[in-house]
């Protein structure tokens, strides 16, 4: 009588895939006390085990995040994650997948309770569903053989996918977002930051291979299996090692004096530009004025040009003479073309989220409207059946319209690449700009309603990674902070603290050559995906002739 192996699931870490199986020779056994445990009380070890695995994953995978910035506990945590997975049916990989994607979104975005703990949940409940689908996938690739390489690629495709549905995606939280300033950041002038989720994918999965898949040691082949073993490590080793190695362009010799103003706002949370009218248009432009006294006092170097946040006017300077006249005195003093942020009204009804040259001769000039729109905080999707369920909705007023070109502006003496807060997180908006000529990088944000939260510091971390992925310096002007100068090499040079008003004279080299990433775009991402949709096709084709053989004997 044949015996059902079926009735028995298999325990991760002590068998092979069955490839592995077929190459190696028969499994590992399973242990003596393991053995003496019922089919049942097996199954919930095993799922216990999982489950455990899952959750640790996820909390380590949270701490290479920002704030924290433990960037080596996200290849542990991937690993963990893969362990939780590994040899489970796609069902049960879906719903870990799911708990998984929860337990390392919520704190990730806990930022996002600012706006309210029902949004909180929601965006996370969301968000995790793409966990959930990428497990199931990966489920069926782990029957294959380098089943790491596919399952780093199934992780870049679930991260692209999330990055464009629903309401235009939600980017935030991309592994490598979690590596500003680690061994795996040089891998974005390679590929941008797909290529970078994917080597830490790849290294953790690789890490669990050592691990879960032991084929048997017949004597005479134990020293051969150790070497089977090592060799996924001595890779997964060698992947960030590898960027040590990597060519880094070098200085072009020019450089130019950006100035930063940080003027603060008095408001906190959902109201963050309180509601004395005008304030935070004055508070930037008494921070400019201070920042033209300390150059003439000679305690700062003469700017170029000066940089201020996004909503650095909180009244529409096209609409009102008032706040015309506060900010053309106030460039005029600092005596240099300045990059304000405004929100300007477009007609009757919408509103543009936008980047203004100011010069101090002519006044307003070119300006770059904002093409990633925050949804439900800029514009309202779903706008009849919203408004109606939440009164909070209403807090967006006129609906913001997106801009359709590029942020290339000429400041002064170059020209700026203008990003806009939010789309600092959108790999085309980013790359679109450098194509155009953007150099150095501006970004203009306004992070006043997530002050003291990980917003700021994840969105610093994003910069830290354009500024490698495309070989430029990359300037931030916040209104509450976190203000900061990042170099091209990735290092941030001077930042600010929060909530509280500051200013400086930066020196910022001005780089033009291109990285690979910069020239490819986006082709290592679909090659990345299209490897891993392949792997998920002939794994469920092999999956579906086991199940006809199996049904056939």
């Amino acid at each position: 009588m044949v015996q059902d192996k079926t009735s028995v699931p298999p325990v991760p870490g002590r068998e092979p895939a069955p490839e592995a199986e077929a190459a190696d020779g028969p499994a590992d056994t399973v242990s003596s006390a393991v053995e003496g445990i019922g089919a049942q009380g097996e199954r919930r070890w095993v799922l216990a085990a999982r489950v455990a695995a899952m959750v640790a994953g996820g909390l380590l995978l949270y701490t290479a995040f920002p704030p924290l910035d433990w960037w080596l506990c996200a290849p542990i945590g991937i690993g963990l994650i893969v362990a939780a997975l590994y040899r489970a049916r796609p069902r049960r990989a879906a719903w870990l997948g799911y708990l998984g994607g929860a337990v390392f979104l919520f704190p990730t975005l806990a930022w996002v309770r600012t706006i309210g703990d029902d949004v909180w949940v929601m965006l996370v409940a969301t968000e995790s569903v793409f966990y959930a689908v990428m497990a199931a996938l990966a489920a069926l690739v782990f029957r294959l053989r380098l089943w790491p390489l596919w399952f780093g690629a199934l992780w870049v495709m679930m991260e692209w996918i999330r990055s464009l549905v629903p309401v235009g995606g939600f980017p935030w939280a991309r592994v490598a977002f979690s590596q500003g300033e680690s061994l795996f950041t040089s891998y974005a002038a390679l590929g941008g930051a797909p290529l970078v989720s994917f080597a830490v994918t790849l290294c953790g999965a690789l890490l669990a291979h050592a691990v879960l898949v032991r084929p048997a040691a017949p004597v005479g082949r134990a020293v051969n299996h150790v070497v089977r073993r090592a060799v996924p490590v001595a890779v997964a080793l060698a992947v960030p090692l590898l960027t040590l190695v990597l060519p880094r362009p070098g200085d072009e010799g020019r450089s130019i004096n950006v100035g930063i103003v940080q003027g603060n706002v008095p408001g906190r949370g959902m109201h963050p530009l309180g509601d004395e009218p005008a304030v935070v248009l004055r508070n930037h432009a008494e921070e400019t004025k201070r920042l033209a006294d300390a150059v003439r006092a000679g305690a700062l170097p003469k700017p170029d040009i000066v940089v201020l946040p996004e909503n650095s006017t909180d009244i529409d300077p096209y609409t009102s003479a008032f706040a015309r006249q506060v900010i053309d005195e106030s460039v005029k003093y600092v005596g240099v073309p300045t990059l304000v942020g405004a929100v300007v009204a477009i007609g009757d009804e919408h509103r543009a989220t936008r980047s203004l040259v100011w010069d101090p001769v002519s006044g307003p000039g070119a300006y770059y409207d904002k093409q990633h729109l925050v949804p439900f905080g800029e514009y309202t999707p779903f706008k009849e059946i919203v408004l109606a369920l939440w009164e909070r909705a209403n807090l967006v007023g006129r609906q913001s319209v997106a801009g359709t070109r590029p942020g290339d502006l000429k400041l002064g003496p170059v020209t700026i690449g203008a990003v806009n807060c939010y789309e600092v997180a959108y790999d085309d908006t980013v790359r679109g700009t450098v194509r155009a000529g953007g150099t150095p990088l501006v970004v203009q944000t306004n992070n006043a309603s997530y002050a003291l939260s990980n917003l700021p510091p994840q969105q610093l971390a994003m910069s830290k990674l354009r500024a490698v992925e495309h070989n430029r310096a990359v300037v931030t002007a916040a209104t509450t902070g976190i203000s900061a100068y990042v170099t091209p090499d990735g290092k941030v040079s001077w930042q600010t603290r929060e909530l509280v008003p500051d200013m400086n004279v930066v020196k910022v080299p001005v780089r033009t050559q291109e990285t690979i990433a910069t020239k490819v775009g986006d082709l290592p991402e679909w090659a990345l995906m299209l490897m891993g949709a392949v792997a998920v096709g002939v794994a469920a084709r092999r999956g579906r002739r086991g199940d006809r053989m199996g049904n056939g004997s």
